[in-house]
């Protein structure tokens, strides 16, 4: 099921949450809308799902305008975050709502719920009602019950926020295998990078109501279009920078506080300058200029030991602070107040428009 939205708005009272938006999701798709609260990323999710009216444009699924159709005929699963599951019903009856709903019963019905729940390893848990199963358990459930209807589009609204870290992990490695094994267009929704990165086919960066940059995972990540993405996805340092001359094959030199650094450029004609987008993981620190490109002189002011990496807070001889992270052997070699040496690969360091 492909998804086709066109100009569309959603207001509340009198604010526009969302304007003038377009976003095409092929068939198959996992889609992430990622942003901060507030964005307006759940409100497109809902008006999706025929929750929250549209006030202006059109959404197509598949070729079919279902933009004033109601959420119950749109065929699609909704997984909340906060699991939406009825207390008073046992696992099992929760996953056949959706089923009973639509007119099924019998042994059928339950053959399905318990092949749902057991693609989930929820199965030996059937009888259990929601109080007595951990919050992964439930975001469980509630993944079985949005896919046991065989929805043609699979919407979800932060169903991970509520559990810890590890849990986090393996519940979206269950989402992403479910989602392939249906090939099931799926849009979802949540502020976290990592989740984004990990287990989506494209991803919409959200901001006051646009999406501000849609690409894959890698686009998104390895060259953001705008500073915004550049400091939401991932850690950036972000320097104001002058240019020193025109872009050239892709390639800008700026000047960075009386260095000239070469930077890939992604700024419009006729600028004079941008921001000089550099990610710490990028950055490779060494006691000695030797062997790098385009050092920059530098002190460690901070340093935290992360396990596999060590991250850096670095003051350079131009004033700048900026931050690196190392990897590897020796990676926490650099103690605080030592001299060190920054290097900056051009194809690694991209500068933007302001």
């Amino acid at each position: 099921m492909s998804i086709e939205i066109s100009d569309l708005s959603v207001t509340y009272g009198q604010e526009r949450v969302i304007s003038g938006l377009s976003l095409d999701i092929p068939e198959g798709c996992f889609f992430t809308l990622l942003g901060p609260s507030g964005c307006g990323k759940t409100t497109l999710l809902r008006t999706i799902a025929g929750f929250v009216p549209a006030s202006g444009g059109h959404i197509v699924f598949n070729g079919k305008d279902v933009t004033d159709l109601p959420a119950y005929k749109r065929n699609i699963g909704m997984v909340f975050q906060d699991y939406a599951l009825f207390p008073d019903k046992t696992v099992a009856e929760n996953v056949a709502y959706g089923l009973r709903a639509r007119g099924e019963s019998g042994a059928a019905m339950l053959k399905k719920v318990e092949a749902a729940l057991d693609r989930v390893g929820m199965a030996h848990l059937m009888a259990r009602h929601p109080a007595a199963l951990s919050g992964g358990q439930r975001q469980r459930v509630a993944l079985a019950r949005a896919m046991v209807i065989k929805p043609q589009v699979l919407l979800m609204d932060e169903p991970l926020s509520n559990l810890d870290a590890k849990l986090r992990i393996q519940i979206r490695e269950t989402i992403s295998d479910l989602q392939r094994e249906a090939n099931i267009t799926t849009v979802f929704v949540t502020h976290d990078q990592e989740e984004a990165l990990s287990m989506s086919d494209k991803i919409g960066v959200m901001n006051r109501g646009a999406v501000e940059q849609l690409g894959t995972p890698k686009e998104i990540y390895a060259t953001p279009r705008t500073a915004y993405v550049a400091d939401f996805v991932g850690a950036a340092n972000r320097i104001d920078v002058a240019l020193s001359g025109p872009a050239q094959d892709g390639m800008v030199r700026v000047d960075f506080g009386g260095e000239a650094l070469l930077a890939s450029s992604a700024l419009p004609a006729g600028a004079s300058g941008g921001i000089l987008i550099m990610r710490p993981e990028d950055l490779q620190l060494a006691a000695s200029p030797a062997d790098l490109r385009q050092p920059l002189r530098g002190t460690i002011l901070k340093r935290q030991y992360l396990g596999g990496k060590t991250s850096y807070k670095i003051s350079l001889a131009n004033g700048a602070v900026i931050s690196a992270e190392c990897h590897g052997d020796g990676h926490d070699r650099h103690a605080i107040g030592a001299h060190v040496f920054a290097g900056v690969d051009p194809a690694k360091a991209m500068v933007i428009a302001a």
